[in-house]
Formats: C-alpha cells, structure tokens, sequence
C-alpha cells in the first residue's frame, strides 16, 4: 500500500508534537554536530599549509589546540543527540502503541474474531517497533544530512568549480538511485511484517490449546503448520532484506568510485598549481565526508522502506471502524432495571458465507434469534433456558451492545440501550460468566479491575456483604496476596467469588449470571449460593443456566429454542402447568433434556 507524503507528515505531527522542545533541542544539537565537522578540515588546512609555509609554532599549536577542542565538543553533541533522539521516538512510539491498542479495544467483537490476538500484538507492538526510528532520526538526520551535503558541495564550488560540479552530479546520482530502491523494497517489507504477523497469530492459538493440540496427538501436525510459516517469512524477509543490500552495493560501488575521482581530481589540481597542498587535502576531505552522510541517508531509505510498511499496517488498523457506534442520548435511572425485548432479531456476520442472491428463507435461517419479545419488570429475576446453541449467550452480548440486534429494539431502564454511553451502560450491567478473567496481581487490583479510586474499605464492604470476608481473610497476605497469571492456584469456585464482588462493587442495576455454576462440583456451588442471593438482591437479574437448581430463585422463565421464545412466563405457574415445557423439564430433569 502506498504511503502518501501527507500520512508521514500526519503521523510525525501527531506523535512529536507533544514533544516539540525536545525535537528543537535534538535539531540543534544534530546541526552543531555537522557543523563542527565541516569546520575541522578547514583547521587541517590551515595546519597544512602554514607547515608546508614555515610559520610560526603557535599557528601550528593553536591550529592543533583548536582541532582538538572542535572533536571534543563534535563528540558531546554527537552524544547529546542520541540520547535525545532515543528519548523522543520510545516517548512517541510507546504513545502509538497506547492509541492502537485503545483502539483494538473499541473495536467489537466480528473484528476480534477475524484476527488473532497474536496477529494483533504484533501489529501494535512489532510494527511500531520498526517506526522508532523514523519518528527521530528520519526527519532530523535527513534534513541534517542533506544540509551537510550542500554545505560541503557549496565549500568545494568555492575552492573550484570542478570539484563542486563533478561531486554535485555523483550525489544526485546516488540520492535518485536509492529513491528506486526505496520504492523497490517498500512492498517487500509490508509482505515480510504481514508474514511474521500471521506467525505469531498462529503460535498464539497453538500455546493457548496446548492441553487439546497434545491430548488429540497432533503436535506433529502442528509443527507441520509452523514450518509452513517459518518458511513463508525466510522468503519474504530474505526478499526485503536482498532489497536493502541492492542499496549497500550501490551506495559504496558510487563512493569508492566518487572517491578514485576526488583523490585523482586533488592530485591533478595540485600539480597544476591551481591549489595548495592544503587545498588539495581539503578537497579529498571533503569527499570522504560525502560518504558518512550518503550511507546515513541509504540507511535511512532502507529505514523508511520497512516504516512505510509499519505506517501502511497502522493506518489500515486505524482505519478499522466499529460496527458498534457509540451516541449517547440520555442516562440509565438509579436502581434496578427494567429489561425488554421488542422483537430482537439478530444473525453473526462472520457465520458461513451468505448466499449470492439471499432470498427471506435463506435471511432467517441465518439469524441466531428471531423475533424474540420479553418484557422483565425492574428488581425479577428472569431464567433463561435452552439447548446449546438457542441463541442465549447471544441475548448478554447483545444487552452488553457487543453487537446491535439486526432488527427490533432492547430497551434498559426504558431506554433504548443505543441511546447510552458505553461507560454508562457497562458502568450500570454486571456480568459473571463460566470464565473468570483473572490476572497476574493482588485480589485487591483484580477485584478492582486496577481502579486506584477504589479503597479497602469499599472493597471490605463487598465482601462482607457477600460473606466472602472470611474468605479473602485466609489467603497468605490477605487483599495483598498476589495470584498468579491467568488465576492460578484459584478453584474455579474461588474465582466465581471475586467475579460477584468485582459486579458488587459496581452497584449494578440488572445483574447477568451466564451458567456461572456449570463447572463447579455441588458443594461449591452451595458455598456461592449465598453471595448470589445478595447480589440478586434489590437487582434485576437474568440466569443463564444448564442446571435446574440455578434457576429456581428466577421469578420468570424463558425458553428459547432455535432463536425463537417458545415459552416465557412466570415459574410458578409455569411449573404448576402439566402442559407447559418447563412442567415436563421438571419432570424429566433439565440436565437430560437440554444436553
């Protein structure tokens, strides 16, 4: 993909912007540098010739004095400037990663599920990578390196035109030549990031299904995949990489030719009286200086082919939209909330191909729920019930505004859910599923979702008030007791815990329970019940469940089947009639009948 002149110049603006003191800083610093090294050779020639003339000892001793003091102080600002350089693009590319990964985590659910979470640290993390370069020494060392050529081009015009105009054609004749290698490598190292970006996407999902890849033994077949992509990046990165050592052999072919001519062109002008000696080494100088800046700018080109590569990647994952837009309206009201349905139809995107020409039949036999209609009063508790695949996971993701229904409308608290902020309605929903998310800190901050706001004491008081202090009171160190990654060392009923006081704590107005209990062994799930009771309490609730001991605190039941409600009604009177489905679930048990 083509990266426009206006792309590199938004990027750069956007990231150093903030920075702009110590861009200035850096560019002086990188300019005093140049500067002092087109001032030694004029020193050198000064020593030169005044040797050659027999001058006085001084000159010669202050010439030396000053060649010295000049290096020293090249030296400092040489040092100065890539600590500021590093300084200013690890500020601007950790920046970036902060906004792309912002940004992959507004993005809803059909973008995740279309790129794994391995494709997508690599995108945020080893794409930026290759820009931390561009956003300093690009610019700067470009613009510096440029001036240090036509300075040394204007000095040599000065000392004779000959010089000037013969080293004038050999850099442009190198600059226009790295141009086309330039272009030449681009497309290549866009191939190789996007090679080694499925690679690691591949090697994500394998490690996290280890247990299932050696249990089925298919750790051969595996490694088989691997190869194939481990081959697939040799061959793009060996084909970006050969495009910069095109550029190396030519740059250095062009100097070591520039140079031949330079000592000959010096040599030629010496003989002929037309320059001192110390001029004729001014001359050489000069060109031997060409190559510092020359091969800075071929690195830079080589540079700038794998960052428009990495820009192209990151402007296209900051081109992703959500389907999901956010325009808040209004604000959910205090205390518990009022659920309904208004006919909410809904069919996943990323399902199997649509038909070229859909027809009504071929529609609705994609949707995952048709026409479902349910009106759950503020502080009951709604049972929902249903074979796998009846569509009532899909009811808490919609709730949740991870996908909007294809048809109809989800009102919350009266209000449609569209018309709330994100913060808002996430803030007001609480949720507990089978999979607790826990992470690699204290029970403190993973209760706290790492939210400083929130103190002991209101954590204390969750707990307490689901009779969970005990608990928490006989860990190591207490809320201080740091878990391991991922959990473990935790049950699964322990983990089931902290996720109701993690919901506690928000206060929410309608509470989500999808099949929370259905790994857990009975005994646990009768040491939780209690927390769920009180955080039931004064709350609207809605329990996904598998098992007919989940459900009987729900006020109301509802039964999907195939996406469609097939019966909805109070569980009193539903368990009191013999002709109603959740009568004969009773009967038969729910477990057989829903497996």
């Amino acid at each position: 993909m083509p990266v426009s002149l206006r792309a590199y110049r938004s990027l750069l603006g956007t990231y150093l912007r903030p920075q702009w003191g110590l861009v200035a800083l850096l560019t002086a610093t990188l300019l005093g540098s140049l500067g002092l090294q087109l001032l030694n050779p004029q020193i050198i020639r000064r020593f030169i010739d005044t040797a050659q003339t027999h001058g006085a000892p001084a000159t010669l001793q202050a010439a030396a004095v000053l060649f010295l003091a000049v290096g020293l102080a090249q030296q400092a600002l040489s040092l100065a400037t890539s600590y500021l350089s590093l300084q200013i693009s690890w500020t601007a590319t950790n920046a970036l990663r902060a906004d792309l990964a912002r940004h992959c985590l507004a993005l809803d659910l059909p973008f995740h599920k279309s790129h794994t979470p391995g494709e997508l640290i690599e995108r945020i993390d080893g794409d930026v990578t290759k820009l931390a370069n561009f956003f300093t020494q690009f610019v700067v060392r470009l613009l510096g390196n440029g001036m240090l050529i036509a300075a040394v081009l204007v000095l040599l015009w000065r000392e004779d035109w000959r010089g000037g105009l013969g080293l004038a054609v050999y850099s442009g004749i190198i600059l226009g030549g790295l141009g086309a290698i330039q272009r030449f490598g681009q497309r290549r190292w866009a191939a190789a990031r996007q090679a080694t970006a499925a690679q690691y996407g591949f090697l994500e999902e394998r490690i996290a299904g280890t247990e299932d890849i050696r249990g089925s033994g298919a750790t051969a077949y595996t490694l088989y995949g691997l190869y194939g992509h481990l081959r697939t990046v040799l061959e793009r990165s060996r084909a970006a990489w050969l495009a910069n050592s095109l550029g190396f052999v030519i740059s250095n072919f062009l100097y070591i030719t520039g140079y031949g001519l330079g000592l000959a062109l010096g040599a030629y002008l010496y003989t002929q009286g037309a320059v001192t000696i110390g001029t004729a080494f001014l001359i050489v100088y000069y060109i031997g200086m060409l190559a510092a800046p020359l091969e800075s700018i071929r690195d830079q080109a080589q540079d700038l082919q794998q960052a428009a590569a990495g820009i192209a990647r990151v402007r296209a994952l900051l081109g992703q939209r959500p389907q999901v837009v956010e325009a808040p309206r209004g604000r959910l009201p205090a205390g518990a909330l009022g659920v309904t349905f208004a006919g909410v139809s809904f069919g996943y995107d990323d399902g199997p191909a649509a038909p070229a020409h859909p027809t009504p039949a071929s529609e609705d036999a994609a949707l995952v729920l048709r026409e479902v209609c349910v009106d759950l009063p503020p502080g009951r508790v709604l049972g929902v019930l249903g074979r796998t695949g009846s569509g009532k996971t899909t009811l808490t993701r919609l709730l949740f505004r991870l996908y909007d229904p294809t048809s109809g409308q989800i009102r919350l608290g009266g209000m449609d859910i569209r018309d709330l902020a994100f913060a808002d309605l996430h803030g007001r929903v609480g949720l507990v599923t089978q999979d607790v998310q826990l992470f690699g800190a204290s029970v403190r901050d993973n209760i706290a979702f790492f939210d400083a706001a929130v103190g002991d004491a209101a954590i204390r008081g969750a707990l307490d008030a689901l009779g969970l202090a005990e608990w928490v009171a006989a860990m190591p160190a207490g809320l201080e007791t740091v878990l391991a990654p991922g959990g473990g060392g935790m049950s699964a009923g322990e983990a089931q815990l902290l996720a109701f006081t993690r919901v506690f704590l928000r206060n929410p107005g309608l509470v989500i329970l999808d099949e929370a209990a259905s790994r857990l062994d009975p005994a646990t799930e009768r040491r939780l019940e209690g927390a769920v009771d009180r955080l039931l309490a004064g709350r609207t609730g809605l329990i996904i469940a598998h098992h007919l001991r989940t459900v009987r605190r729900a006020d109301d039941i509802l039964i999907l089947e195939g996406g469609c409600v097939v019966e909805y009604g109070p569980r009193a009177r539903l368990a009191a009639d013999p002709t109603s489905r959740f009568y004969r679930l009773l009967q038969t048990g729910l477990e057989e009948v829903l497996a």
